[in-house]
């Protein structure tokens, strides 16, 4: 935990020692009165909060707004459901890299029954991108979006948007010459966001690479090596990030 988040709210309130929060300060940081831990408002400030009293099982502190709390960056995933397992470490992981929004979308050939895990639910899938965005000590967590086919989850999209899908079976370009062909930079994304599908475990089916296409989707690739699903997420993410100068 390389920051504390807490609601407009709770900032100005004193904190349970029994809270998630409370027991990592305590038993992890082995924080006492006087000292300080870092500290952040959802979606907004950064921090520092200071000790002032721990007792009748509470935390006592203030707070002192520092920091922009590292806003998200301007990259949509669209992303194939994936085993329950990997879904897991794939949100913690791109809310990491500061992915604004992430699409769970069905695919062909997608299993059905991973749609329905319990851990798609808001408050379980919320929870893995509430890890990630304090893994990253930052204060903004993407949002999620559930979509039933690929189809519906395109139609989402503005026109404006960069587009691109990985794909490893015959794909138009490498990624990295996608990037160069749209010239996307930090600077042509300030009111731009690059959008990047990635398909299921099986990948996307030939009628929705045409799909892709269609919708103004350049398909490309990262080498010949499959990667899992969360693998090859978190690889393009952090060089489409890279080549945008926000890592």
């Amino acid at each position: 935990m390389n920051i504390c988040l807490f609601s407009q709210e709770e900032i100005t309130k004193p904190l349970d020692v029994k809270d998630e929060r409370g027991e990592h300060i305590l038993k992890i940081l082995h924080k006492k009165t006087g000292e300080t831990f870092t500290a952040g408002i959802l979606g907004g400030k950064s921090g520092t909060a200071t000790i002032t009293d721990i007792s009748d099982g509470k935390i006592f502190f203030t707070f002192e707004p520092a920091g922009d709390g590292k806003p998200l960056n301007p990259l949509k995933m669209i992303i194939g459901f994936p085993r329950p397992i990997q879904l897991k470490r794939l949100l913690r992981d791109i809310a990491a890299l500061g992915v604004c929004e992430v699409h769970l979308t069905g695919t062909e050939l997608g299993e059905k029954s991973y749609m329905q895990s319990t851990l798609v639910e808001k408050g379980n899938a919320y929870k893995m991108l509430l890890d990630g965005t304090v893994q990253a000590g930052s204060t903004y967590v993407p949002e999620l979006f559930l979509h039933k086919t690929l189809n519906e989850c395109l139609s989402f999209f503005s026109d404006d948007d960069v587009r691109l899908a990985l794909d490893n079976k015959n794909p138009a370009m490498r990624l990295q010459e996608a990037l160069q062909e749209k010239a996307v930079s930090a600077k042509t994304t300030t009111e731009q966001k690059v959008i990047a599908a990635i398909g299921s475990e099986r990948g996307w089916t030939d009628r929705e690479r045409k799909l892709l296409e269609d919708k103004g989707f350049i398909r490309c690739g990262m080498g010949e090596r499959i990667m899992r699903t969360e693998t090859a997420a978190t690889v393009a993410g952090s060089i489409i990030l890279n080549y945008m100068e926000c890592l």
